[in-house]
């Protein structure tokens, strides 16, 4: 906003305070004080003004939706009162408008009134403690501010203004009191902390606490209907703004022209910025849904003097503006029934005069429709419809990834994008639903690459379970997806829970001699009896986690010489065990299904209770019983697909130049759970929204904007949804093997990835792989900058995502990533709880990016970091090589870990481990998977040196690694 006088009448309201431009509108009033609805305000199916006269504002409706408490101020000498007008059942009856009862004893300047639960009573800030008289406006000959008056404390008083009680009375401002519908708790902005915060307290001023912390305004916050959401207004400034906001703040004064709109969660925690329309945007109030946001802005209007209201959703998308009357309307609240919206507005004022005056109007709830698509309206749509239940979890050789797959590629042939991929493939729809591409001869490019994915396990006619020389049924008998195929016979002794965890004293086999014989162990973990002291309940249930594992199971007693193991759900009683102890219900046994690449060494099948229950007392006894067990698996491989799409450089030849730029993220998910779930108890569609459907919603936003702007880019662009990333990074790995035809690796000059970015909390993103080339520290400030987030970049290009077989490969990465949380790989990593705005601010940031090395005539320049030490004077438990395994495994199913790569200055490297080397052996430990090495780096000991045999050329290689801390 332009600094300096301003020639309309500026009205300054603290509790939801906004530069207010009042403008004579030449509407004569009617008798029945209703107003017909502008035409183009669709959402007001009948209009009532309430007040006439002065400057009336924030009207804020009771529990019971019949009256309103509001501020007021009839001349400009006078004080901000504040008074309640009874509306009775029908806020929207004809007749007198309703007389004004004073609550506020005209002491001071008051602002800021709320209701209490109940209507009883009601909160208001006053400065009546300071002085009795008006406190001096703030000079506006340097341009608009809000005045912070120290003397601005937050009462409490009955609905007639009697028994008025002091909440806060800390030196400096406290205002902007709203109340919390449910136990009347107040949140409020202060200065308390040396910034303008938000802070929470109890209906009685107790137990405050403070919910923002970061440098800028925060204020005028309301709740969601039932106290789990807050929202609120805010400015973050930067620079010589954020200098300028302190220098202000120092003389208890606030320039208000850049305000955003913000949600988080009632604590404060998962702060959200909603709106970034770099305009003031201020006074939000919830829909009663909770699902969408109305407030008041001057968007759109270059001078910053018309104010109106607009409505969007808590994730930034569907911008609506619901008011077009000119001059100023704010300060929306929906009754609490939500069928009436109560606003303040100079509309129908008559001409000559400054009027701001409350109105109350019948909502009408038509559909919410944004008034133009943007970025963040388009990423919901497309996280909607790939994490949508119907799409299956988008899991490898499901019908729901196959239509994510062909939705994805009709995007890029939508987006004028060019197929990129190596089959010659045509589209071919069903009669009764798309499910795909079939093979035909066209001579032509698609956009798929196609690889082979391990999808499923067959099992044998030949597997069998013999206990004594009997046979168990056939249905008792459920082989392991990892179990290795193969018959072994001989003694089969018990070991308990097949645990070891020195640490914790625990070993299963100290006193076993497994080797040479089929071991059985329990399933699940021992149920131990609480114990005295506190019990860190996260470190228990990852313990749980770990001992539980069945492959680890395997491998324990695989390394204690065991040809075979057997796994019963067959609880051991507590020791001593409750008076009313039962074993738990039997579980399921888990679906057959691939693991990995790998198996695990031995054969492994899973029993039922049933089947043992004539052999368990003798083997708890110590004894052993005979046993012979035959497993035939036969693994079952269907197509997965990349799908590829190339932007040319658009630029004139001249001013092009050699390389390509790749932009990716994954678009396959983990299906109905399985093995890598974290609620593998819900066999239910694992919908992905944040992983990584946002990723793909955000590579198709910014192929949206660089087709928009092909002119600038001197180099192509190269997008890819991979598949398989979920298997282990299974696609993007292939297609760094064989990338297709027009698409070589050593032309691509970087490599940016996007997973896990649906979650944008405090503007914080993390660009991973910062140090992997030497110019990405100021080329990702410059593009966060310019599009208002905080990032962080840094770290090897090493990290479980697509971009690692690219720096494995020597290419230039980053990954983009908001953060974990706690649905991730669960069932309700939902769209209900993506950012969308977020995903548009990030799609932003990467289509400069591209657009910023596309125009760089030299590469960018690779580095091979060092692994990052150990923070910290702490005993590390696990070991590290620095081996970067390659997922998708050896070639010809060998056994042993394929490495694609090995950290700068890590073991393995000094060990002279290389890039395709197959580990296969480590100490006296075989590796004959991923796993394995992470049980034998989770066992080892930092600093202990040993022996290592990979294979390279074809020829096993002696090494002598020795383990690091901390780092896999």
């Amino acid at each position: 906003m332009k600094t300096g006088p301003l020639p309309l009448l500026l009205l300054s309201l603290s509790c939801a305070k906004a530069p207010v431009a009042a403008v004579a509108v030449a509407t004569p009033l009617t008798t029945t004080l209703t107003i017909a609805p502008r035409a183009d305000e669709t959402h007001f199916a009948a209009l009532r003004q309430l007040s006439f006269g002065g400057e009336n504002a924030e009207a804020y409706w009771s529990s019971d939706g019949t009256q309103l408490i509001e501020q007021a101020r009839r001349g400009d000498g006078d004080c901000d009162r504040i008074q309640r007008l009874v509306l009775g059942a029908d806020p929207m009856a004809a007749g007198a408008p309703p007389t004004p009862i004073p609550v506020s004893d005209g002491k001071g300047t008051t602002t800021c009134s709320y209701f209490l639960p109940g209507d009883q009573d009601v909160i208001f800030a006053s400065t009546e403690l300071a002085s009795p008289a008006c406190p001096p406006r703030p000079d506006h000959s340097k341009g608009y501010v809000w005045a912070l008056y120290e003397g601005f404390d937050i009462f409490r008083a009955k609905a007639d203004g009697s028994g008025i009680t002091r909440l806060t009375d800390t030196p400096g401002y406290d205002a902007e009191g709203t109340v919390c519908s449910k136990d009347g708790s107040i949140i409020f902005t202060s200065v308390r902390g040396g910034d303008i915060d938000l802070w929470r307290m109890d209906a009685d001023g107790k137990n405050v606490k403070q919910l923002t912390n970061t440098p800028g305004y925060d204020g005028g916050a309301f709740f969601n209907r039932d106290c789990t959401k807050i929202v609120w207004r805010a400015s973050r400034p930067k620079g010589k703004a954020l200098d300028e906001y302190k220098e202000l703040l120092a003389q208890g004064l606030v320039r208000p022209t850049q305000l955003e709109l913000y949600v988080a969660d009632a604590d404060g925690s998962n702060p959200q910025q909603v709106t970034y329309l770099g305009a003031a945007s201020f006074a939000p109030f919830f829909f009663p849904s909770g699902k969408r946001i109305i407030f008041s802005s001057n968007y759109g209007d270059p001078k910053g003097r018309e104010f109106d209201l607009f409505a969007i959703d808590v994730d930034g998308s569907h911008l609506e503006r619901i008011t077009h009357a000119p001059g100023f309307d704010g300060f929306p609240i929906f009754s609490p029934d939500g069928k009436y919206l109560a606003f303040s507005s100079n509309r129908a004022t008559p001409e000559g005069k400054h009027d701001t005056n409350v109105f109350v109007a019948r909502w009408s709830d038509l559909e919410a429709k944004a008034d133009a698509e943007g970025g963040a309206d388009r990423a919901i749509a497309d996280v909607n419809w790939l994490a949508d239940p119907a799409r299956e979890g988008r899991g490898v050789g499901t019908v729901g990834l196959t239509a994510a797959r062909d939705f994805i590629a009709d995007r890029f042939k939508a987006l004028g994008l060019a197929p990129a991929g190596d089959e010659v493939l045509e589209q071919r729809p069903e009669p009764k639903a798309k499910l795909g591409y079939q093979l035909v001869e066209t001579g032509e490019h698609s956009f798929l690459q196609r690889f082979p994915v391990t999808t499923s396990v067959e099992v044998g006619g030949a597997t069998a379970l013999l206990l004594n020389g009997k046979p168990v049924a056939a249905s008792a008998l459920t082989p392991l997806g990892f179990s290795a195929s193969g018959a072994v016979k001989g003694k089969a002794v018990l070991a308990n829970y097949g645990v070891v965890a020195k640490e914790r004293g625990i070993d299963d086999y100290a006193k076993l001699d497994a080797k040479g014989k089929i071991v059985v162990v329990r399933r699940f973990v021992a149920e131990t009896p609480p114990g005295p002291g506190k019990v860190d309940a996260h470190k228990a249930t990852e313990d749980a986690r770990r001992d539980g594992d069945l492959r680890h199971k395997a491998w324990l007693a695989r390394e204690r010489g065991a040809k075979g193991l057997v796994v019963v759900d067959w609880p051991a009683s507590p020791t001593p065990a409750p008076p009313d102890w039962k074993p738990p219900t039997e579980a399921h046994a888990p679906a057959i299904a691939p693991e990995g690449y790998g198996d695990a060494g031995i054969p492994v099948a899973m029993v039922t209770r049933d089947a043992l229950a004539a052999v368990m007392p003798t083997l708890e006894k110590g004894k052993s019983v005979d046993m012979a067990l035959t497993i035939a698996l036969t693994p079952k491989t269907s197509d997965a697909d990349n799908v590829i799409a190339r932007l040319p450089a658009g630029a004139p030849e001249k001013d092009r130049l050699p390389g390509v730029i790749v932009i990716g993220a994954h678009y396959d998910h983990l299906g109905m759970g399985g093995r890598y779930s974290l609620a593998p108890e819900h066999h239910e569609p694992h919908l992905g929204a944040d992983d990584n459907a946002s990723g793909v919603a955000a590579v198709l936003e910014i192929a949206r904007t660089l087709a928009a702007r092909k002119s600038e880019l001197r180099r192509d662009v190269v997008f890819i949804a991979f598949s398989g990333e979920e298997s282990g990074v299974l696609g993007s790995t292939w297609l760094t093997r064989k990338p297709p035809e027009g698409l070589v690796m050593k032309d691509i000059v970087a490599m940016l990835n996007l997973d896990m970015v649906g979650r944008l909390r405090a503007n914080q993103l993390a660009a991973l792989g910062g140090n992997s080339a030497s110019e990405w520290q100021a080329l990702v400030a410059d593009a966060c900058s310019a599009a208002h987030l905080e990032c962080t970049s840094s770290g090897d290009g090493y990290g479980p995502s697509d971009q690692t077989p690219f720096y494995a490969a020597g290419i230039p990465v980053l990954f983009f990533f908001t953060g974990p949380h706690a649905d991730y790989h669960k069932p309700s990593d939902a769209p209900a709880r993506i950012n969308a705005a977020g995903i548009s601010k990030i799609a932003e940031v990467t289509a400069a990016l591209a657009l910023a090395v596309g125009a760089r005539a030299p590469r960018l320049t690779y580095q091979s970091t060092p692994e990052p030490a150990p923070r910290g004077d702490a005993r590390s438990f696990n070991a590290s090589l620095g081996t970067i395994p390659d997922y998708s495994g050896p070639p010809n199913h060998q056994k042993g870990v394929l490495l694609s790569g090995v950290r700068a200055g890590g073991g393995a490297e000094r060990a002279g481990m290389q890039r395709g080397d197959i580990l296969i052996k480590l100490g006296d430990s075989a590796i004959g998977s991923v796993e394995d090495l992470m049980y034998v780096l989770n066992a080892a000991k930092p600093g202990e040196t040993v022996s290592a045999i990979v294979i390279r050329d074809g020829k096993d290689v002696k090494l002598e690694a020795t383990f690091q801390e901390g780092h896999h």
